[in-house]
């Protein structure tokens, strides 16, 4: 079996989730654990970003602009939720946040009643017909 692409911050990034999940709980909104993540990152030298734009395109016309939670060292994307469980429509929404750029893994973290993630890979050479930001 072949290595996990971007294994280590993965791996780092589930290990920071724990720590803040262990600490607060859960019954926040999501921003708090959001700025929690980003400040955690920081903090173990990863170069993150908050909110970070992501641009979808058809036929090569922008249609309009989500905004991932946290995007850390331009390789993995984090998509935070504060609810009851993890639904296919989370996932939905990951996998299409990996479809429109060229990030290759996604993160889904769950700080609900109990600690749930799911790692998603969507790889470039599956990518036909969408611009990548």
């Amino acid at each position: 079996m072949s290595e996990l692409l971007h294994k280590k911050n993965t791996e780092d990034i589930i290990k920071i989730y724990f720590d803040i999940y262990n600490q607060l709980g859960y019954g926040f909104l999501e921003k708090i654990y959001q700025n929690a993540m980003f400040f955690e990152l920081k903090n173990k030298g990863y170069n993150g970003k908050a909110q970070s734009p992501i641009k979808v395109y058809l036929k090569g016309q922008l249609l309009g602009e989500y905004y991932s939670d946290l995007l850390v060292e331009d390789k993995v994307i984090v998509e935070l939720k504060a609810c009851e469980v993890l639904k296919s429509a989370h996932v939905a929404q990951l996998m299409n946040y990996l479809k429109a750029t060229k990030i290759e893994v996604g993160l889904l973290l769950n700080f609900g009643e109990e600690a749930e993630f799911k790692r998603i890979i969507y790889t470039n050479d599956r990518k036909k017909n969408l611009k990548n930001q």
